[in-house]
């Protein structure tokens, strides 16, 4: 099988892209109203604010599961025909960031929402992408 594409970073993920390289989710905060945000842009997306003055910074890698499908279906030629679980989570920050959960079956019954994550890496080519593991007893299985 061909290996996935690696994401290219883009001078706005560039940051983003570094941290994952070290293992290190890292998102923004805009320094003039104090609010993180993912993705990355160079200006604060509150519209009450609009800042360029931002800062990038390192979560805790602790996150919430908000919401999920389970993709049965391989998303590109790339893929295998393991079941996905994609998801939308809340990082412990506030922001929410589209992943992928791994280390749990992809049944309903096993992804209460509410489920509490954590950040781990898997490979992508010379790139790390970020996704999330269940948090059982405060150590990711």
């Amino acid at each position: 099988m061909t290996p996935a594409p690696a994401p290219i970073p883009t001078p706005e993920t560039r940051e983003f892209w570094a941290g994952t390289a070290q293992r290190e989710l890292r998102i923004q905060r805009c320094r003039t109203c104090e609010r993180p945000y993912f993705h990355p842009r160079p200006f604060c997306p509150n519209p009450d604010c609009s800042s360029d003055d931002v800062e990038w910074f390192v979560t805790a890698g602790r996150a919430n599961l908000v919401s999920y499908v389970i993709n049965y279906r391989p998303l590109s030629v790339f893929d295998t025909n393991e079941p996905q679980i994609i998801a939308i989570v809340q990082l412990e920050e506030g922001p929410r960031m589209l992943t992928n959960i791994l280390g749990v079956a992809p049944h309903p019954d096993q992804l209460p929402l509410g489920m509490k994550l954590k950040v781990d890496y898997v490979a992508r080519g010379d790139q790390w992408l970020p996704v999330f593991r269940p948090l059982q007893q405060g150590v990711a299985q």
